[in-house]
């Protein structure tokens, strides 16, 4: 794959730059490739071919965009090793989380968006009218490294299902498997323009397409941070915008049941990806007389972590995905010791020689106060926060500007009804278990909009109202 050009009206193209941006191998510092660093002029270029390409798009019928969207899942499926090593080496996720949450799990997710739009009914019958769902126009998806396949799936199925034109800006930092989705499309037969890819630095290429006049849609994952200012740029012109965001996510255990299910679940939420994942389950929150249990199988389950080499099918925590999210998780440690929480599994991590490597830490005696227990870290630390009933359990879980995800455990009756109390876009109830179907948001400053299953096709269609 040649990773040194821009994807635009269907061909691959020299940046009008002349830079390049290389990209690194977190587990041991090797250079595995370079793309190039777009600027205005590329990013015109792609805009005006995916508006171009839009006036003829938006009439396919919906029968011919499913049928892309098929071929394009046949080639994922058939190049699921290479794409989950291209995401191991660029991203430093575990080869084996690679394969199944990185790529399957997005395969399943086109099949939900498939049958999702075969179902979807584009126009109907209303009061005196009828109500159409018309495709949004061009749309900017911007990208994280965090999942480089699966924020971009989230984004450019739905769009073209729904017969938008795209701009692909992935991150900087983990850009390669975007050449291979687009190779992927390029294979299916969809047509010249109507998904374009250029890369480049994060605040230059994002800003320009949230603020440029021919896009009318942004679709944003990232921080808070990021997304507040993609969303200043783009309400100038009143795009719609989607925007995932950070999290400080809760799992509360009200009492001794599911203990060990709900450890499982926080662990493979917070370690899996070494923390770097949106949901993670980072502050478990636990009632007194529980608190006992809970640290017990803390400390079985985090016998079974292995640190290490990637590629290696026997990891089950990659490294950080660079040196300065190494260097600032190592900060956040040392805060949480300084701030007079407990550390009870792990250590400071020690200057990364072959790797941003970084083995899990556990806090205990966590203050919901505490830095550590308010600040999204994005690595492998978890905070144990202790609480003396149910009502305060609610309070500390919803005591943070985040709301994305959440999980409660404990008898069924019981969790159920702590879980309506949440603010949060998702809460999993005694279970490991999610759904494509399912939206996918936050609450607060976790974000504006949804994503998955018919909640994320609607993200990228108008509606109009015809009364005659």
């Amino acid at each position: 794959m040649n990773y040194s050009k821009l994807y635009i009206d269907g061909n691959y193209v020299e940046s009008n730059s002349g830079k390049f941006i290389e990209v690194e191998n977190p587990s041991n510092k090797e250079l595995i490739g370079k793309v190039p660093r777009a600027n205005e002029k590329d990013v015109n270029l792609a805009v005006e071919s995916a508006y171009r390409a839009f006036k003829v798009w938006k009439n396919t019928a919906i029968s011919e965009r499913i049928e892309i969207v098929e071929k394009f899942k046949k080639y994922l499926e058939e190049n699921l090793q290479l794409i989950a090593s291209i995401i191991t080496k660029e991203q430093g996720a575990p080869i084996n989380f690679s394969k199944t949450t990185q790529v399957q799990n997005n395969i399943n997710r086109i099949n939900a968006f498939i049958e999702v739009a075969k179902k979807f009914k584009f126009e109907e019958k209303l009061g005196v009218g009828i109500v159409r769902y018309e495709p949004v126009g061009v749309v900017s998806c911007l990208t994280p490294w965090n999942f480089p396949m699966g924020q971009i799936i989230q984004k450019i199925i739905p769009a073209i299902l729904a017969g938008c034109t795209i701009v692909l800006k992935p991150s900087q930092v983990a850009p390669l498997t975007a050449y291979h989705i687009v190779n992927g499309f390029e294979k299916a037969g969809l047509p010249k323009g109507v998904l374009n890819l250029v890369t480049g630095k994060g605040r230059e290429i994002g800003e320009l397409l949230a603020g440029h006049p021919l896009v009318r849609k942004v679709s944003f994952t990232g921080s808070t941070s990021g997304g507040k200012e993609v969303g200043k740029i783009a309400i100038d012109t009143v795009k719609k915008i989607t925007l995932e965001l950070g999290g400080k996510s809760p799992a509360i255990f009200l009492d001794n049941t599911n203990i060990e299910t709900g450890i499982n679940r926080v662990f493979t939420s917070l370690f899996a990806n070494c923390g770097q994942t949106c949901v993670a389950l980072s502050r478990i929150i636990v009632l007194s007389e529980y608190k006992e249990k809970v640290v017990e199988e803390i400390k079985k389950q985090y016998k079974n972590l292995v640190v290490g080499n990637p590629m290696d099918e026997k990891t089950n925590v990659g490294p950080l995905v660079n040196e300065k999210q190494f260097n600032k998780v190592k900060k956040y440690i040392e805060l949480g010791i300084k701030e007079g929480a407990e550390l009870i599994l792990g250590e400071v991590p020690k200057k990364p020689e072959k790797g941003y490597f970084i083995k899990p830490v556990v806090f205990d005696n966590v203050k919901n106060s505490m830095t550590i227990a308010k600040d999204e870290i994005f690595g492998p630390v978890l905070s144990i926060i202790e609480v003396k009933d149910e009502k305060e359990a609610v309070e500390v879980a919803n005591d943070t500007i985040y709301g994305l995800s959440s999980a409660v455990y404990g008898e069924s009756k019981k969790a159920n009804k702590i879980a309506r109390e949440i603010e949060a876009g998702d809460v999993y109830v005694n279970s490991e278990i999610s759904d494509a179907y399912l939206p996918f948001g936050g609450y607060k400053q976790s974000g504006l909009g949804r994503e998955a299953g018919v909640f994320g096709l609607k993200e990228y269609l108008e509606v109009k109202s015809i009364i005659s």
